[in-house]
């Protein structure tokens, strides 16, 4: 019998436990000793023949041999050049650049690409899809958990609750003040979602029971079947930004919404407002984020997000108190990021044996 040719899987990182054992399963041997092409002559035949047998056989063979970058730490571009040589499947992260010199560097036998992410804006998806690169990623798994990152985001925020941490800690808490630490509450505002998608109407479905007042939203088009749940009005992106007491960015990033929250967006909301973006940093143009914030022409904001990753030590935005930045955590529970790694593991798996993928990205 020929020998069974093995697919190469890289991945960039170390993933969870039930994404890894997804591959050790598929790189794994199920038999331990030589496989004979032909039973032996006082063996029954199988039902279906020797086809069957055969089939049998190839089936107790690894299907894919696994190479990780055994690391927490983002892979360096030459090692993932490295790695990617000749691969027939690349499981990734949103923080890989998977772009026309990588897949160069991956050439021909590439075929598939699974992202363990919802975002994609990390792939050259032009490139991808005139290589004829099946491309898996990994919706529906995070919304919930994304949605209470926010939600969490916002209250902390609006709240000012790590500057109330901080005055405990400083020995700032002296008597109990009439106006001390004096945040916003939710009960009778109106809050502004920017992309009413499965995450943002997650966010809204909690934030309902707060006793939000007025839910509005914006983006491509209308929504009315989502948004009658919440009684949710479309209106535009001025518009939003000017009526909403706190405004959560769930979008995704796309040409259209990159830089969107800029500084005539922030000159239109409420001195009161607070604003919270867990979609991509590039939807804020952080340096007018920052002027808003520093001269009190918005009360606040929430970033789980932010342009580069990690923000720098001594970014301006990390100087304000009305500034919380949390460190893109919004699917950080074990399930979901298990969850994650085992869809990601699948839609890789699926696609390197030419079946449908859990979850394929349409090119």
């Amino acid at each position: 019998m020929r020998p069974v040719l093995l697919m190469k899987v890289f991945v960039t990182r170390r993933i969870p436990p039930e994404g890894r054992a997804a591959l050790a399963r598929a790189a794994e041997k199920r038999c331990n000793r030589p496989l004979n092409p032909d039973p032996p002559p006082e063996a029954h035949p199988a039902p279906h023949g020797p086809s069957l047998q055969l089939a049998a056989r190839l089936a107790a063979q690894p299907f894919c041999e696994v190479e990780q970058w055994d690391s927490d730490e983002p892979i360096p571009v030459k090692e993932l050049e490295r790695g990617v040589a000749g691969a027939h499947g690349l499981l990734c992260l949103l923080s890989d650049l998977v772009d026309k010199r990588i897949l160069d560097a991956a050439g021909a036998n590439l075929k598939v690409i699974s992202t363990l992410s919802v975002g994609v804006d990390h792939l050259a998806l032009d490139e991808i899809k005139k290589r004829g690169i099946r491309v898996g990623y990994t919706p529906d798994v995070l919304t919930d958990t994304t949605a209470e990152l926010a939600v969490s985001l916002l209250l902390t925020t609006c709240r000012r609750l790590p500057e109330a941490i901080e005055e405990v800690k400083n020995g700032g808490w002296t008597s109990w003040k009439p106006l001390w630490l004096c945040g916003y509450g939710l009960t009778q505002s109106t809050v502004g979602i920017v992309g009413l998608g499965r995450i943002g109407q997650a966010i809204a479905r909690r934030l309902k029971p707060f006793g939000v007042q007025r839910f509005l939203y914006t983006g491509r088009q209308p929504r009315p079947e989502e948004a009658a749940e919440f009684q949710a009005e479309f209106v535009s992106t001025p518009e939003l930004a000017a009526q909403s007491d706190f405004i959560v960015v769930a979008c995704s990033l796309t040409p259209a919404t990159k830089g969107l929250c800029n500084k005539d967006f922030f000159q239109k909301m409420k001195e009161t407002a607070v604003f919270v973006n867990i979609s991509r940093g590039d939807v804020v143009n952080q340096d007018d984020l920052y002027q808003a914030l520093a001269s009190g022409q918005i009360a606040a904001a929430g970033l789980d997000v932010t342009t580069p990753e990690p923000l720098p030590t001594n970014h301006p935005l990390l100087t304000l108190k009305n500034c919380v930045i949390l460190p893109h955590i919004g699917s950080a529970t074990h399930r979901t990021r298990n969850t994650m790694s085992m869809l990601a593991a699948n839609n890789l798996l699926a696609g390197l044996r030419g079946e449908p993928m859990p979850s394929e990205l349409m090119l």
